[in-house]
């Protein structure tokens, strides 16, 4: 017995206690590394259940059971050791480098194909070496061989590869994100894809496909960056007779009432000479530039002409004593039980006037100038709450009024806004006021609906807190 090598009793005594042990810390840990979401988890867990019982069995095969390195068994369970720690390698090192990785860091900008490549290089090390030390390949003369060859298809492909280089750097710098929308010299669009050959832009007329080559050698605005910082530019153009700042004012009024503008951005506007005003509208995103200009240039038509202002240099002959007469017989006259001499008295100071869908009809805290019937359309009168959302109201039809609280001289508790197009027939407040005056039963019913206005202004703003 005493020449006997007990060595390999050492390593069974040391497999018998280490590996259970080894085991469940292993487990313990991936566990905690789970709970915890970490990217971590599936290299430890590929760790325990692959790498250590594999070696373990290498370990018990060699150094216990003394079977011979060079015999096929141990040579293909030496192989798949080294496969399965090579995968373990790239695993961890995807994990703890890019994975895990702050998101304004160089290594989340490494684009995939980056990654793609070094996996590539790492397998192909480590399968040579695998190949060397446990199958006794000699893999030297393959990798000259491929170095040889690497160096004739770059020198036939130079012109090919140096393109594709430029685009992958490109591509590093990450100067654009998929959802991103560029303006480039041949396409303006929004980023639906971006490989390491070529820029997928979606565009009005269809896809655009830019290679990152051509991206690389000109130069090209990101509009999504800073986000929130694009800004759409609307001309449009008014008779030179309209005073500038009544047209500026109307301008900028119609462009703050855009849904797709950005609220903490107010809109400017200047003046470019010969009747032109172009207004600048902040928007939430690029994609917001054909419905914001749509939205607008309709919205100012109707403003225009209710402003009496010359869009275009056209002139408005809407509101004619025939249209007014006809609104005041039927619609006014009998809202507000009105005598044919209180028609007659009211007609030259009413006006017809035209709202477009979706315009704010009535802006809520402003005291209204005039009190608006409702001749063709529909009107919904809306509460603002303290978080900005919005609390729909009653609905104003046919035969509906606006601007009661122009004879209080009070700013209104509700906005309005029109659902369809809209005709209405607007008549001032001092006429109105006059006709209140001298008809007391018409101004205890103006004062009731006014009462109950404001009753369902404070029961929406009740109703709309959490």
């Amino acid at each position: 017995m005493t020449g006997v090598d007990p060595v390999w009793l050492y390593w069974a005594i040391g497999l018998a206690i280490g590996l259970p042990l080894l085991l469940i810390g292993l487990t313990e840990w991936q566990q905690f590394l789970t709970r915890r979401q970490s990217s971590l988890a599936q290299p430890v867990n590929l760790l325990r259940s692959y790498v250590v019982p594999l070696a373990a069995l290498l370990v018990l095969l060699v150094n216990v059971a003394r079977v011979p390195a060079h015999v096929d068994s141990v040579r293909v369970l030496a192989t798949v050791f080294g496969f399965v720690l090579l995968v373990l390698v790239l695993s961890g090192l995807n994990a703890t480098v890019f994975e895990a990785a702050p998101e304004s860091s160089w290594r989340k900008r490494v684009p995939t194909i980056f990654r793609d490549v070094t996996r590539f290089l790492l397998i192909a090390v480590g399968l040579a070496l695998i190949f060397s030390y446990v199958w006794g390949v000699r893999v030297g003369g393959l990798f000259t061989a491929l170095g040889v060859t690497s160096v004739v298809i770059g020198l036939m492909l130079q012109n090919s590869v140096g393109q594709i280089v430029s685009g992958l750097f490109m591509l590093f710098e990450q100067p654009f994100r998929i959802g991103d929308w560029l303006d480039t010299p041949t396409a303006r669009g929004r980023i639906v894809e971006a490989n390491w050959r070529a820029v997928h832009i979606q565009t009005g007329h269809g896809l655009q496909i830019t290679p990152n080559s051509v991206l690389a050698a000109t130069s090209f605005t990101n509009l999504s960056r800073p986000p929130g910082r694009h800004t759409l530019s609307i001309t449009t153009t008014f008779a030179a007779a309209d005073p500038p700042d009544r047209v500026r004012t109307l301008l900028v009024r119609t462009a703050s009432a855009l849904p797709q503008r950005k609220a903490d951005v107010a809109p400017t506007c200047s003046v470019t000479g010969s009747g032109g005003y172009t207004v600048s509208v902040a928007l939430r995103s690029p994609a917001d530039d054909g419905a914001a200009k749509a939205t607008f240039l309709r919205w100012i038509w109707y403003a225009a002409r209710r402003a009496e202002l010359h869009l275009d240099d056209v002139s408005d002959d809407y509101s004619t004593p025939a249209r007014v007469q006809v609104a005041m017989r039927d619609v006014v006259a009998p809202a507000l039980r009105l005598s044919l001499t209180d028609q007659q008295s009211l007609i030259p100071h009413a006006r017809m006037i035209r709202y477009g869908a979706d315009e704010i009809v009535q802006y809520a805290g402003e005291v209204p100038m005039a009190m608006t019937f409702v001749i063709k359309g529909s009107i919904r009168r809306t509460m603002t709450n303290d978080d900005g959302s919005v609390t729909p109201l009653s609905l104003l039809e046919e035969g509906s009024f606006l601007g009661l609280s122009s004879l209080t001289r009070q700013p209104s508790l509700a906005g309005a806004y029109a659902l369809d197009e809209v005709t209405a027939l607007e008549i001032d407040r001092e006429h109105i006021e006059d006709l209140v005056l001298r008809t007391p039963l018409l101004l205890q019913e103006l004062g009731r609906i006014l009462e109950d206005r404001r009753s369902e202004s404070s029961v929406g703003a009740v109703a709309a807190r959490p």
